[in-house]
């Protein structure tokens, strides 16, 4: 039978346990779904009682623009070594060493409209059982990169078709102010490799998503 989101809705309660916080990692190239994968999957779970589960992306560990002028990196924006891949990790350490016992973890946050990151913007409290984090490069071996997996009880990965990924990416790039030349180039340039990366460690996942299992 098809995986269903039932079915993943399942697989994540169960990570938790013995009262130990787990950490589930959703990957995926740009445009894949990771996003809305990880915001169902905590809005689902949580549901209308006290909130159990946490949801932390990685987009906060972007270098800051001023940054990445400093380094040269500024027209390749999104690729692997335009992130704080060792901060990221730390805070994956962090999130699962404290287990709750430390009070709230403050994780950065990205600023979608300003493409910025914003320190301390997620507040991860005691009482998350589950923390979901998603990012491109979750399962990346090279550079501090090869610290995150092994941080991660588990980690999904989106399996989209290229051509369902590839609009949904330049529809996004638009919608944030990009124009459709502008967003298409984008897309089929910078994001193009950093997918191919991604796709390369897509056998490295624990689970691959079908697109039918996301829903809405």
């Amino acid at each position: 039978m098809p995986l269903t989101f039932d079915d993943l809705l399942a697989r994540a309660r169960a990570l938790p346990s013995g009262g130990r916080r787990a950490v589930l990692g959703i990957a995926g190239s740009p445009g894949a779904g990771k996003s809305t994968l990880a915001e169902r999957l905590v809005r689902e779970l949580n549901g209308a009682g006290e909130p159990w589960v946490a949801h932390v992306p990685m987009d906060g560990f972007h270098l800051a623009d001023a940054e990445l002028d400093r380094l040269g990196r500024r027209d390749r924006k999104g690729a692997p070594d335009t992130f704080d891949a060792a901060g990221y990790a730390a805070l994956l350490g962090r999130l699962r060493e404290e287990d709750g016992d430390g009070g709230i973890v403050y994780a950065p946050g990205f600023e979608r409209v300003l493409e910025q990151p914003v320190a301390g913007a997620v507040p991860v409290p005691p009482s998350a059982r589950l923390v979901v984090t998603e990012g491109n490069y979750l399962l990346l071996e090279t550079g501090a990169w090869a610290r995150v997996r092994s941080r991660l009880d588990e980690v999904w990965f989106c399996g989209l078709t290229e051509a369902e990924r590839i609009r949904r990416l330049v529809a996004r790039h638009e919608q944030f102010g990009k124009s459709p030349g502008q967003a298409r180039d984008w897309a089929l340039g910078t994001d193009q490799r950093n997918a191919d990366l991604v796709a390369a460690s897509r056998h490295r996942a624990d689970l691959v998503v079908p697109a039918g299992a996301v829903g809405g």
